[in-house]
Protein backbone atom coordinates (compact mmCIF):
# COMPACT_ATOMS: atom_id res chain seq x y z
CA UNK A 1 0.00 0.00 0.00
CA UNK A 2 1.37 3.41 -0.95
CA UNK A 3 1.79 6.05 1.70
CA UNK A 4 -0.31 9.11 1.29
CA UNK A 5 0.60 12.70 2.06
CA UNK A 6 -2.10 14.80 3.67
CA UNK A 7 -1.56 18.56 3.57
CA UNK A 8 -1.89 19.97 7.08
CA UNK A 9 -2.84 23.52 7.92
CA UNK A 10 -1.90 24.83 11.32
CA UNK A 11 -3.46 24.40 13.64
CA UNK A 12 -5.35 21.43 12.23
CA UNK A 13 -8.35 20.33 14.26
CA UNK A 14 -9.91 16.87 13.89
CA UNK A 15 -12.40 14.93 15.93
CA UNK A 16 -11.31 11.33 16.43
CA UNK A 17 -12.51 8.59 18.74
CA UNK A 18 -9.30 7.70 20.59
CA UNK A 19 -8.86 6.08 23.96
CA UNK A 20 -6.38 7.70 26.33
CA UNK A 21 -3.91 4.92 25.52
CA UNK A 22 -4.35 5.45 21.74
CA UNK A 23 -3.89 9.21 22.11
CA UNK A 24 -0.74 8.71 24.18
CA UNK A 25 0.62 6.27 21.59
CA UNK A 26 -0.19 8.71 18.75
CA UNK A 27 1.84 11.38 20.55
CA UNK A 28 4.74 8.99 21.19
CA UNK A 29 4.77 7.77 17.59
CA UNK A 30 4.78 11.35 16.20
CA UNK A 31 7.24 13.16 18.43
CA UNK A 32 7.87 15.86 15.82
CA UNK A 33 4.24 17.00 16.09
CA UNK A 34 2.52 18.64 19.04
CA UNK A 35 -0.92 17.27 19.87
CA UNK A 36 -3.62 18.40 22.25
CA UNK A 37 -7.13 17.02 22.65
CA UNK A 38 -10.21 18.85 23.89
CA UNK A 39 -12.65 17.37 26.39
CA UNK A 40 -14.99 16.60 23.46
CA UNK A 41 -12.32 14.61 21.58
CA UNK A 42 -11.23 17.29 19.11
CA UNK A 43 -7.60 16.61 18.16
CA UNK A 44 -5.45 19.71 17.70
CA UNK A 45 -2.17 19.43 15.80
CA UNK A 46 0.08 22.42 16.37
CA UNK A 47 3.24 23.47 14.57
CA UNK A 48 6.51 23.63 16.49
CA UNK A 49 7.35 26.99 18.00
CA UNK A 50 9.36 29.46 15.95
CA UNK A 51 13.03 29.79 16.86
CA UNK A 52 12.48 33.14 18.57
CA UNK A 53 9.51 31.86 20.58
CA UNK A 54 11.51 28.75 21.54
CA UNK A 55 14.37 30.94 22.78
CA UNK A 56 11.98 33.00 24.92
CA UNK A 57 10.27 29.88 26.22
CA UNK A 58 13.65 28.43 27.18
CA UNK A 59 14.32 31.56 29.27
CA UNK A 60 10.91 31.18 30.93
CA UNK A 61 11.48 27.48 31.70
CA UNK A 62 15.02 28.19 32.93
CA UNK A 63 13.79 30.78 35.43
CA UNK A 64 10.95 28.57 36.66
CA UNK A 65 13.20 25.50 36.99
CA UNK A 66 15.88 27.52 38.81
CA UNK A 67 13.34 28.66 41.38
CA UNK A 68 11.88 25.15 41.62
CA UNK A 69 15.29 23.60 42.33
CA UNK A 70 15.76 25.99 45.24
CA UNK A 71 12.28 25.12 46.49
CA UNK A 72 12.12 21.37 45.75
CA UNK A 73 9.87 20.71 48.70
CA UNK A 74 7.20 22.99 47.20
CA UNK A 75 6.72 21.50 43.76
CA UNK A 76 7.86 20.29 40.36
CA UNK A 77 8.32 22.43 37.21
CA UNK A 78 7.51 21.25 33.69
CA UNK A 79 8.40 22.55 30.21
CA UNK A 80 6.35 22.88 27.02
CA UNK A 81 6.81 19.26 25.96
CA UNK A 82 4.74 18.00 28.93
CA UNK A 83 1.18 16.82 28.48
CA UNK A 84 -1.41 16.77 31.27
CA UNK A 85 -4.78 15.02 31.42
CA UNK A 86 -7.25 17.51 32.90
CA UNK A 87 -10.12 16.37 35.12
CA UNK A 88 -12.59 17.25 32.31
CA UNK A 89 -10.74 14.93 29.88
CA UNK A 90 -8.75 17.58 28.01
CA UNK A 91 -5.17 16.60 27.10
CA UNK A 92 -3.15 19.81 27.07
CA UNK A 93 0.44 21.10 27.10
CA UNK A 94 1.15 24.48 28.68
CA UNK A 95 4.37 26.27 27.74
CA UNK A 96 5.47 26.00 31.38
CA UNK A 97 3.78 24.59 34.45
CA UNK A 98 4.25 23.67 38.08
CA UNK A 99 2.52 21.13 40.31
CA UNK A 100 2.63 21.19 44.11
CA UNK A 101 4.93 18.47 45.48
CA UNK A 102 2.26 16.72 47.57
CA UNK A 103 -0.11 16.51 44.59
CA UNK A 104 2.66 15.15 42.32
CA UNK A 105 3.79 12.62 44.93
CA UNK A 106 0.19 11.33 45.22
CA UNK A 107 0.32 10.10 41.59
CA UNK A 108 1.43 6.57 40.79
CA UNK A 109 4.63 5.91 38.82
CA UNK A 110 2.48 4.75 35.88
CA UNK A 111 0.46 8.00 35.93
CA UNK A 112 3.66 10.05 35.91
CA UNK A 113 4.96 8.12 32.87
CA UNK A 114 1.98 9.14 30.72
CA UNK A 115 0.04 12.39 30.63
CA UNK A 116 -0.35 12.89 34.35
CA UNK A 117 -4.03 13.04 35.34
CA UNK A 118 -3.66 16.34 37.14
CA UNK A 119 -4.16 20.02 36.47
CA UNK A 120 -1.06 22.07 37.27
CA UNK A 121 -1.38 24.64 40.03
CA UNK A 122 0.45 27.15 37.82
CA UNK A 123 0.51 27.44 34.02
CA UNK A 124 2.03 29.76 31.43
CA UNK A 125 1.17 30.24 27.78
CA UNK A 126 3.63 32.28 25.69
CA UNK A 127 1.98 33.73 22.60
CA UNK A 128 4.03 33.54 19.43
CA UNK A 129 3.40 35.95 16.57
CA UNK A 130 1.19 33.40 14.79
CA UNK A 131 -0.86 32.21 17.80
CA UNK A 132 -4.53 33.12 18.06
CA UNK A 133 -5.11 35.18 21.21
CA UNK A 134 -8.66 33.86 21.48
CA UNK A 135 -7.48 30.23 21.39
CA UNK A 136 -4.89 30.91 24.08
CA UNK A 137 -7.53 32.63 26.21
CA UNK A 138 -9.74 29.56 25.76
CA UNK A 139 -6.84 27.35 26.96
CA UNK A 140 -6.43 29.54 30.04
CA UNK A 141 -10.12 29.07 30.81
CA UNK A 142 -9.67 25.30 30.56
CA UNK A 143 -6.79 25.43 33.04
CA UNK A 144 -8.71 27.55 35.55
CA UNK A 145 -11.89 25.48 35.16
CA UNK A 146 -9.86 22.35 35.92
CA UNK A 147 -8.18 23.78 39.01
CA UNK A 148 -5.15 25.91 38.05
CA UNK A 149 -4.69 28.50 40.77
CA UNK A 150 -2.58 30.94 38.71
CA UNK A 151 -2.09 31.31 34.97
CA UNK A 152 -0.11 33.77 32.90
CA UNK A 153 -0.81 34.43 29.23
CA UNK A 154 2.25 36.28 27.94
CA UNK A 155 1.19 38.19 24.83
CA UNK A 156 4.43 39.19 23.11
CA UNK A 157 2.65 40.72 20.15
CA UNK A 158 0.84 43.34 22.27
CA UNK A 159 3.36 43.37 25.15
CA UNK A 160 0.63 42.49 27.64
CA UNK A 161 0.18 39.85 30.31
CA UNK A 162 -3.19 38.38 31.20
CA UNK A 163 -3.29 36.89 34.70
CA UNK A 164 -5.94 34.27 35.49
CA UNK A 165 -6.76 33.24 39.06
CA UNK A 166 -9.40 31.04 40.63
CA UNK A 167 -12.58 33.01 41.35
CA UNK A 168 -11.32 36.31 39.86
CA UNK A 169 -11.64 38.27 36.65
CA UNK A 170 -8.63 38.22 34.34
CA UNK A 171 -6.15 40.98 35.19
CA UNK A 172 -4.33 42.62 32.26
CA UNK A 173 -0.93 44.28 32.68
CA UNK A 174 0.76 46.49 30.07
CA UNK A 175 4.47 45.79 29.50
CA UNK A 176 5.36 44.59 33.01
CA UNK A 177 9.07 44.13 33.76
CA UNK A 178 8.43 41.24 36.16
CA UNK A 179 5.64 38.98 37.42
CA UNK A 180 5.16 37.68 40.95
CA UNK A 181 4.31 34.05 41.63
CA UNK A 182 2.08 35.29 44.44
CA UNK A 183 1.14 32.66 47.03
CA UNK A 184 1.15 29.90 44.38
CA UNK A 185 4.92 30.26 43.78
CA UNK A 186 6.05 32.11 46.92
CA UNK A 187 9.15 34.18 46.27
CA UNK A 188 9.23 33.51 42.51
CA UNK A 189 9.64 36.59 40.31
CA UNK A 190 9.78 36.13 36.54
CA UNK A 191 12.05 38.60 34.73
CA UNK A 192 10.26 39.40 31.46
CA UNK A 193 13.03 41.49 29.87
CA UNK A 194 14.00 38.76 27.37
CA UNK A 195 10.57 37.12 27.17
CA UNK A 196 8.15 39.91 26.26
Amino acid sequence: MESQTIPLHSPLELTLELTDEQFFQLCRDNRDLRFERTATGELIIMPPASSDTGRRNADLSFQLEGWSRQNKHLGIAFDSSTGFKMPDGTDISPDAARVRRDRWDALTAEEKEKFAPICPDFVVELRSTTDSLEKLRAKMKVYVKNGARLGWLLDRKNRKVEISRQGSDVEILDSPATLSGEDVLPGFVLDLSDIL
